[in-house]
């Protein structure tokens, strides 16, 4: 389950290849695919949910300090579980489609001036 990049899959759309945010490489093994494209209409400070989690959960070395963020080990160390990345983005997969159901289903807000 060890995860280094997540990245969406590639599909091509008038012959440039673009990306496929349906399809979701975890990491050389694992592939999800049919993410509905509007679990991504769930945006928090301008990025959708699933955006930040695939930008936060990989490796990555600071420039400066040379500190590793690794989500692999907060994983294990901290939440005992090496899928945590994988269930969590899957779990904001769910709490987008759902947070949108709501949001959609609010009324319409009507200000009188």
């Amino acid at each position: 389950y060890r995860v280094e990049k997540m990245r969406y899959g590639k599909t091509k759309r008038d012959g440039k290849t673009v990306d496929d945010k349906s399809i979701l490489v975890y990491n050389d093994f694992i592939t999800l695919q049919g993410i509905p494209l509007e679990a991504y209409d769930y945006v928090v400070n301008g990025k959708s949910a699933l955006d930040w989690v695939v930008e936060r959960q990989c490796v990555k070395p600071d420039k400066d300090s040379g500190i590793v963020n690794d989500a692999n080990d907060w994983a294990t160390e901290t939440m005992n579980n090496p899928k945590y990345p994988l269930e969590l983005f899957q779990r904001v997969i769910t709490v987008s489609l759902e947070t949108m159901k709501i949001v959609n289903s609010l009324p319409q807000l009507v200000i009188n001036q």
